[in-house]
């Protein structure tokens, strides 16, 4: 094996025995873990279908020796892993391992999600959003490019505007490039209604938020909802780090809060978690999926925690890529071995520019506080950087400069 090839790997296995975990924990389906690394990160398969590519038992082994090496509980097995080798499902040579094949594709097995919800979803005619930063801006732009009205709440009336102007900017660069009419343009903007109160959201079917991720501020916010919108209105929150059941205590309808995370750019990002506290309605959740899909999103399942599906496979690893530079290998090299023996879009040092070394760092203390792992840590050396203003490409250096 080549020194490249065993370096990818000592940072891939990693998180595919993380992934394993996850479905064996019953804490998201085989489906939605691949699904969310694949359009939340464009990775070009998900873990568990690599998994199945590589052969359990190799992934098993690897890991063993790594495991034996560090004592890094991260490293030991999952049991789901060893359970599939016990039962003959080694992997896609094998005709079945976390999939079941046919010809080297997927076919449908007995853990085979079925498309049709269990509760019965409500309407959603009409859409708020609270907030007017990127990741609000974004969102309004996609439920109005999908034919809903939207009416969305900003701290000023020069923040309406901006809102407004920036969403127009988008629409004229794909009417300049050919890819939207200009009727269909003028038909999104006629969509939105801007306002600075948030009483306008009094008759939506649901109101979706991206205001600040603090505590105090969405607390408030929900309480506000909880007063405000009519009966039976679905309150949504792109929280990528906060307790959503806290949220939820806010409110007298527990029942009617759930989890919407967007990616960003929302316009362009596939991928939307969708988590469930643990009385969150089902009729919540199937509303919510099936407003994903009406605006062509993909949405996947989980459960209230930190990090939910992405965020908490994909930062371990950036930290593990960090702490192998710190131990001699050379930034081009790791990323090099990444894109090359895994195809991921970018390497890891790469995509931490472009995430922000700031987010990176809040996103592995959250981690590190809900699961304890002390491999968890963050990296001394990401800590150095944000220390130091080098967040990235937003700043103009990170781990490399720009």
């Amino acid at each position: 094996m080549s020194d490249s090839r065993a370096l990818a790997d000592a940072l891939v296995f990693p998180y595919l025995n993380h992934a394993a975990s996850m479905f064996d924990e019953q804490y998201a389906s085989r489906e939605d873990i691949d699904n969310g690394m694949r359009f939340g990160c464009g990775l070009p398969r998900g873990p568990l279908a690599v998994i199945d590519e590589l052969g359990l038992e190799t992934v098993r082994d690897s890991l063993a020796a790594r495991f034996a090496e560090t004592g890094d509980p991260r490293h030991q097995p999952n049991p789901a892993i060893e359970r599939l080798i016990a039962e003959g499902r080694t992997g896609q040579a094998a005709g079945k391992g976390f999939y079941t094949y046919e010809g080297g594709e997927v076919v449908a097995d007995e853990l085979t999600p079925s498309d049709t919800g269990q509760g019965d979803a409500r309407p959603i005619k009409t859409v708020g959003v609270v907030g007017s930063g990127t990741m609000a801006t974004g969102m309004i732009e996609v439920f109005a490019a999908n034919g809903f009205p939207v009416t969305y709440i900003a701290r000023s009336q020069d923040k309406v505007d901006a809102v407004a102007a920036k969403i127009e900017k988008n629409l004229s660069r794909q009417v300049s490039k050919g890819r939207l009419e200009q009727g269909d343009a003028d038909a999104i903007l006629g969509r939105l209604t801007g306002a600075t109160e948030r009483e306008a959201l009094g008759d939506v079917d649901i109101v979706v938020e991206a205001i600040a991720e603090e505590i105090g501020i969405k607390n408030q916010l929900f309480a506000d909802l909880d007063r405000i919108c009519k009966p039976g209105a679905v309150l949504a929150t792109t929280t990528s780090s906060l307790s959503i059941a806290d949220l939820a205590a806010q409110t007298k309808r527990p029942q009617d809060v759930v989890g919407m995370h967007f990616f960003n750019p929302a316009p362009v990002m596939k991928l939307v978690e969708v988590i469930n506290h643990p009385t969150t309605g089902q009729d919540v959740l199937d509303t919510v999926l099936d407003l994903c899909r009406s605006t062509r999103k993909v949405p996947v399942r989980c459960a209230d925690r930190s990090g939910f599906i992405v965020n908490a496979l994909l930062f371990p690893y950036l930290n593990d890529a960090i702490k192998a530079h710190e131990e001699g290998a050379e930034l081009d090299t790791i990323d090099s071995a990444i894109t090359e023996h895994y195809g991921y879009p970018m390497g890891p040092f790469a995509l931490l520019d472009v995430v922000g070394n700031d987010v990176a760092l809040a996103i592995e203390e959250e981690l590190l506080a809900e699961f304890e792992h002390e491999s968890l840590t963050p990296a001394p050396l990401l800590r150095e950087l944000v220390g130091a203003g080098k967040l990235g490409r937003k700043t103009g250096e990170g781990f490399r400069a720009y």
